[in-house]
């Protein structure tokens, strides 16, 4: 296997190890002393190898996952024994900047911060902003259908995606069709958002970009609950105004990020942006909006903003040294009439440890998401995955139950592989028949939407 790999790509494009992205349960599982395989992955750098290399797994019956940043939290990447991982950081070129169109083209392996930095060399930005920024590719932001803290603003990365350059698994290559829109039928390109690998390779993205915008007012406002926080989000975006920026603390996140409340209160961050005379009417708005919650001026926002990148692969890897220890973040999205209660049900589902926090964002007129963070310990590894996997369990079938998605940007991966198709209900026979239309060798990601096929 490995020498027709090397024939292909090159024998220093290629070796041997564990791989596994940042999925907690895998993390833990090691810990506990379980051994990970190693597999064969390969660094393409060009992609006629990478048709080649589809084409030779689908004559050999060999799986493949693609491989961006590894930073995904879902178990998306976890290749076994005989399997074959393609690196695609070898696909690193930023290829166009075009500031007139303002549109960006770039290979998939590009580092999602190097191409912000990029980007705002020239005055413009892509505007996705995950907290994984700095350790994410265009690619993998791509195949995980990932959103940005910017995302009011600027939209998701379904939103960004102008085009997307694929090799199909049997080795074709469809390149990106031209815009700023076509009606020739449904936007295929788009089947390859959140397809976590598992219908073909990116390899190129043509994405939309924007001007940095000239002015950028943020403040934080003191709610006295969550509900109350909520109703000023909905109104917000119900009015019309796009923050730059909107996140609602619950009372335990706000203090576990150290904004000085009273106890109980909700800390609600919200930035405005765009042409100065725009962001002053946006930001007299918001504060007419969040009515008697107290201002707090800019500190909340600036803190946020320098803390905004502190959640990292480094971080989660510490808390989870230790013997026994749990952490995971879940991230949900129903409507602003749904919100309260699945807040509550789920801060009661996650209360399996000291840590359970909840923040809501990623806002839209019709709901938001509510991302859950739960930890603690355990005096045995069994019963760190015991409590492990009952918050998972209750949060999974409070959100079924209340009709929210269970995911809202992380995707699917193993992680909610056992709840997929309680929610896409009949859907999965479509994208079972995409799946074998395309993949009909079943070659790419076994693992790709929880491994329906």
């Amino acid at each position: 296997m490995r020498g027709d790999v090397e024939k292909i790509v090159g024998a220093a494009a290629v070796d041997e190890r564990p791989v596994r992205d940042l999925w907690p349960l895998l993390i833990m599982e090691e810990r506990a002393g379980k051994q990970r395989d190693r597999v064969l992955v390969a660094r393409p750098t060009q992609t006629a190898q990478l048709s080649a290399v589809l084409r030779w797994a689908a004559a050999r019956d060999i799986a493949i996952t693609p491989m961006g940043g590894a930073t995904g939290m879902c178990g998306a990447l976890a290749p076994a024994a005989g399997e074959l991982v393609l690196d695609m950081g070898g696909f690193d070129r930023i290829l166009e900047i075009d500031e007139r169109n303002l549109i960006c083209r770039c290979e998939a392996g590009v580092n999602g911060y190097v191409l912000e930095q990029a980007l705002n060399a020239k005055g413009l930005t892509l505007g996705h902003y995950p907290s994984s920024l700095p350790g994410t590719t265009i690619g993998g932001l791509v195949a995980t259908r990932s959103s940005g803290q910017e995302s009011s603003y600027f939209g998701n990365i379904e939103d960004l995606v102008y085009g997307l350059g694929v090799v199909l698994p049997d080795g074709t290559y469809a390149a990106p069709r031209p815009g700023p829109r076509s009606a020739l039928g449904p936007a295929l390109h788009q089947l390859w958002v959140g397809s976590e690998g598992g219908l073909g390779i990116v390899v190129e993205a043509v994405l939309r970009v924007h001007r940095l915008p000239e002015t950028t007012i943020g403040k934080g406002y003191a709610f006295p609950n969550v509900d109350a926080g909520l109703e000023c989000m909905r109104s917000l975006m119900q009015a019309g105004i796009k923050p730059f920026v909107m996140r609602l603390y619950d009372a335990e996140d706000t203090m576990f990020n150290r904004y000085e409340l009273d106890p109980g209160q909700c800390m609600l961050v919200v930035a405005v942006a765009g042409l100065s005379e725009v962001a002053e009417a946006q930001a007299a708005a918001v504060k007419r909006f969040a009515g008697d919650a107290p201002d707090l001026g800019s500190a909340p926002w600036e803190r946020w903003q320098r803390h905004r990148f502190d959640i990292s692969a480094d971080l989660l890897k510490s808390f989870l040294e230790p013997a026994g220890s749990f952490l995971d973040v879940i991230e949900l999205a129903a409507p602003w009439t749904v919100l309260p209660e699945l807040h509550a049900r789920v801060k009661t589902a996650i209360a399996v440890g000291p840590v359970a926090l909840c923040h809501f964002s990623h806002a839209y007129e019709q709901g938001c998401c509510a991302y859950f963070t739960f930890g603690g310990s355990s005096e045995t590894e069994e019963g760190a995955r015991a409590a492990y996997q009952r918050a998972w369990e209750g949060t999974m079938s409070a959100a079924l139950e209340l009709g929210a998605t269970i995911s809202h940007h992380h995707g699917a991966g193993q992680a909610r592989a056992r709840w997929v198709a309680d929610e896409m209900g009949g859907w999965m026979q479509v994208w079972r028949a995409v799946k074998a239309g395309l993949d009909p060798e079943r070659v790419m990601n076994p693992r790709a939407l929880g491994g329906a096929s």
